[in-house]
């Protein structure tokens, strides 16, 4: 392992906006769970969650657009994770908050509604492994027990395969679809989406590739 990456790690430990839960910290579920809004934001502003948050520029994007919301990022790298930590810590910013775990794990993280909104944001699209890829079926029923009633699901991503996929699931599930393109930056979509781009997004559109994006809500059962 890296030097840099070593004081890095090194640095995590010192972020009070970090949280590295350890598997016996999530039995039976973190103790932030229902109480996110009391006990660390200090406010019942609505929380956006982001999922395979990266470096976190999805995350902090937001929520240096809107104040009067909450964000937390998710993911397992905590090298990655570092950089949104530190832009937090630098920016001073309240209302960001990110989780070092695995996104298996979101129902012991956030109670049921806790959450208004999930960004899904270039995630790895698993060809050979359905189970794994963050918008199927057993990954939409995680989500259906943290999101709030007409919670939405957002998702970019520059693999066609996967925006298939996620359409393909989304149609054979009756789940309600807002908006899709498979072509971003030659559509109409709100300014959101096409404002923050992540380090990927970046390489991407340089590379000349399209950007997919879909937004729906979960069916009523």
């Amino acid at each position: 392992m890296g030097k840099k990456k070593l004081i890095h790690f090194q640095e995590n430990l010192s972020f009070p906006h970090l949280f590295q839960p350890t598997y016996n910290d999530l039995i039976p579920e973190f103790s932030l769970r229902s109480n996110w809004h009391e006990r660390f934001f200090g406010s019942n502003h609505p929380i956006s969650v982001e999922l395979g948050c990266g470096k976190g520029e999805y995350t902090v994007g937001l929520a240096t657009r809107y104040p009067e919301k909450n964000f937390i990022g998710i993911d397992w790298k905590g090298a990655r994770l570092w950089r949104g930590c530190k832009t937090v810590s630098d920016q001073h910013l309240k209302n960001v908050a990110f989780i070092r775990t695995q996104v298996d794990h979101v129902e012991k993280i956030f109670a049921p509604g806790e959450v208004s909104e999930i960004w899904i944001t270039f995630p790895d699209p698993q060809v050979k492994k359905e189970r794994l890829r963050l918008t199927a079926p057993l990954f939409l029923a995680k989500y259906r027990n943290i999101l709030a009633p007409e919670g939405t699901i957002h998702l970019k991503t520059d693999d066609p395969f996967f925006y298939s996929y996620t359409m393909d699931v989304v149609h054979e599930n009756n789940h309600k679809l807002l908006s899709a393109t498979d072509d971003l930056y030659h559509s109409e979509t709100s300014e959101d989406v096409v404002a923050i781009q992540t380090y990927y997004e970046n390489r991407w559109l340089e590379m000349g590739k399209k950007i997919c994006y879909v937004n729906f809500q979960l069916c009523e059962l």
